[in-house]
């Protein structure tokens, strides 16, 4: 999105589930200026299907038993990006490299364990509250990625910023945290 949005596309919000594409989109002088915030927060966690039994830690991703791990792809996905930090920062990657399997979004990396293509995956604990195919083993700790958040701001280009900045102010109200919440995000 960030980068059709560099190409002209149309649009008067852009929220993205990661900081970099906001802060490209602020570097090339594309987003109106002031109307950039934090609209919520979200978690990193390792699901596996809900019949899985003795996966306790990320570190059990290095067993013999677990063959693939799916992420989202680190070079275009930002839940991707977050999941490689914290395998990094828990010093498995090495052992796990073999067996990552990467999605294009978060969603396909939940269907593919809902599925049990994938012995288990990475994604934001919001993915995972929305599926009774797949638990969560653990979350993983806010100091092994960069945080988690949602970046709003209103484009220059934007056809009706009146209305995109009253979008924007409504987003984060009262009504609108009370649903943010409900669905697992945490607020700012």
């Amino acid at each position: 999105m960030q980068q059709q949005i560099e190409q002209g596309a149309p649009a008067d919000i852009f929220i993205s589930a990661g900081k970099k594409q906001v802060d490209a989109l602020e570097e090339k002088g594309l987003l109106l200026a002031g109307t950039r915030s934090i609209l919520a927060k979200n978690r990193l966690v390792l699901i596996v299907p809900k019949s899985v039994v003795g996966i306790t830690s990320f570190y059990n991703l290095k067993d013999s038993k677990i063959k693939k791990i799916a992420i989202g792809e680190p070079r275009s996905v930002p839940a991707g990006q977050y999941a490689e930090q914290v395998l990094q920062k828990l010093k498995i990657l090495p052992q796990v490299k073999s067996k990552l399997v990467y999605a294009n979004n978060v969603r396909q990396v939940l269907a593919s364990v809902e599925s049990g293509n994938a012995d288990a995956g990475l994604v934001y604990i919001t993915d995972a509250k929305i599926s009774d195919k797949v638990k969560v083993v653990v979350a993983a700790d806010e100091k092994y990625h960069s945080p988690i958040v949602y970046p709003l701001a209103v484009l220059k280009s934007s056809k009706n910023s009146d209305a995109a900045k009253e979008f924007a102010k409504f987003l984060t109200s009262s009504q609108a945290k009370a649903v943010l919440q409900k669905y697992g995000f945490i607020l700012p």
